[in-house]
């Protein structure tokens, strides 16, 4: 079942047994801006105990809060009890709730105008009590309400203001803005998980650069990522990136990103984060060492905002291996063939052209491997080995640190093809490595 079709009968269950019931929040305003809600919120009178008696699948998920989750096959729904928030004092959460017998007081305690509308799905009827209709025809992103006291409530609102004026396109209202600017700072008292989970989403659907843009802007981007921060004003040799310093070079990349991956988005915003400290100007502008340190800054980074390790160590590779491809040309075939296959390379491909576009735009070595990729077979790439360590020590090698060595150069050969058998490859073994050599 869909998750449309599933709230659709939640709020006509719940008005069935005597309940008011709308839909709310994030689906509302992108059903009214013609774009496909990726999750459905219901708001009702009803009680969460009077909710889980009318859907016996469903479980509480915030009891205190009044929110109840509905599930039919795949789809879920979280429909919660109207309410008012009271005392927050964490920047995050209310300290207490009251349960509402209406829809105004659960539609001021929200965030934006443009989540503050409720619809009933069956008529279009829209109800708007915070101005939220005429916000989306100006394509404002407002808060509800005064915005200093929406941001002290919950900190990461910060961000969410940022996300939905750069996913929308849409302008932030100046006093909402302005009240962002004061308190930029609160946005360092939310938990790690929540503010990258919020600066992926801002690099992944869509309008990433629009979204670090106004981050730069409010004042977040240096609390949360300075090393990102310090790309601004550092020149670049003007014959390879003719675009500008590395600031402007990032957000052209970040421009480009279409949808991506997460660890794509990260490492087109990381990939050259190891150029501030690496800059030098010795008789012209130079990076030694810029990939290196980059990926140091990239570890702490990813660390700090709690990535998991698989994530981390795919956006390490991203960046550690960014450079790689002006050697492409000239790289030896069994060189090649083992860039070639590094996981998940098509992100390694799609940020080197990300990267060439946000600069010089000269894409022979994207084509060219592009190319490669079309004429080599996965058994040409990563071909099933020639010998083993069990085939060493049956001719007689001792097990030991050269067997790696050994190995590795076979498989050399077998990717250059010039051993094809068995026979083949142990006639250079005892050739590059006779028995008894110390």
């Amino acid at each position: 079942m869909e998750p449309e079709t599933l709230a659709r009968n939640i709020v006509r269950t719940l008005r069935d047994a005597g309940h008011q019931a709308w839909l709310v929040g994030g689906c509302v305003r992108d059903l009214l801006l013609g774009l496909k809600p990726k999750d459905f919120d219901v708001a009702t009178s009803a009680l969460p105990g009077r909710i889980v008696q009318l859907f016996p699948h469903a479980g509480l998920v915030g009891a205190h809060f009044g929110v109840v989750l509905v599930r039919r096959d795949s789809a879920s729904v979280e429909v919660a009890t109207f309410r008012s928030d009271h005392g927050y004092a964490d920047g995050r959460r209310p300290a207490s709730v009251q349960f509402d017998t209406g829809p105004r007081e659960d539609a001021l305690r929200r965030d934006f105008t443009i989540n503050g509308l409720m619809l009933d799905p069956a008529d279009g009827a829209v109800l708007d009590f915070v101005g939220g209709r005429a916000d989306l025809d100006r394509r404002i992103v407002r808060a509800i309400g005064d915005p200093d006291t929406r941001f002290r409530e919950d900190h990461l609102r910060l961000l969410r203001a940022v996300r939905f004026a750069a996913r929308l396109g849409f302008e932030i209202e100046p006093a909402t803005f302005e009240a962002i600017r004061r308190n930029h700072a609160a946005i360092l008292r939310v938990s790690a998980e929540r503010v990258r989970d919020e600066l992926v989403r801002i690099l992944t659907e869509g309008g990433a650069r629009r979204g670090f843009e106004l981050l730069d802007a409010s004042g977040m981007l240096a609390d949360l990522l300075p090393e990102v921060a310090a790309m601004k004003g550092v020149e670049q040799p003007p014959e390879y990136h003719p675009e500008g310093d590395v600031w402007a070079h990032t957000l052209l990349l970040l421009e480009r990103l279409d949808h991506p991956t997460p660890a794509l988005a990260m490492a087109a915003l990381l990939h050259d984060v190891g150029k501030p400290p690496a800059f030098r100007v010795q008789g012209r502008i130079r990076f030694d060492g810029h990939v290196e340190a980059g990926v140091e800054l990239a570890r702490a980074i990813l660390a700090r905002l709690r990535f998991s390790r698989e994530e981390s160590a795919q956006i390490e590779a991203l960046v550690a291996n960014h450079m790689r491809f002006t050697d492409v040309p000239r790289m030896r075939e069994s060189t090649l063939k083992r860039f070639l296959r590094l996981p998940r390379f098509a992100e390694h491909l799609e940020l080197h052209r990300l990267d060439v576009l946000a600069s010089n735009r000269r894409l022979e070595t994207y084509r060219l491997v592009k190319h490669k990729l079309d004429e080599l077979p996965e058994e040409r790439l990563q071909p099933p080995p020639l010998i083993t360590g069990a085939t060493l020590i049956a001719a007689g090698y001792p097990p030991g640190p050269l067997f790696a060595e050994i190995l590795t150069a076979v498989e050399d050969a077998q990717l250059e093809a010039t051993v094809t058998t068995p026979d083949d490859a142990m006639a250079l073994v005892r050739q590059k490595f006779p028995l008894g050599q110390d």
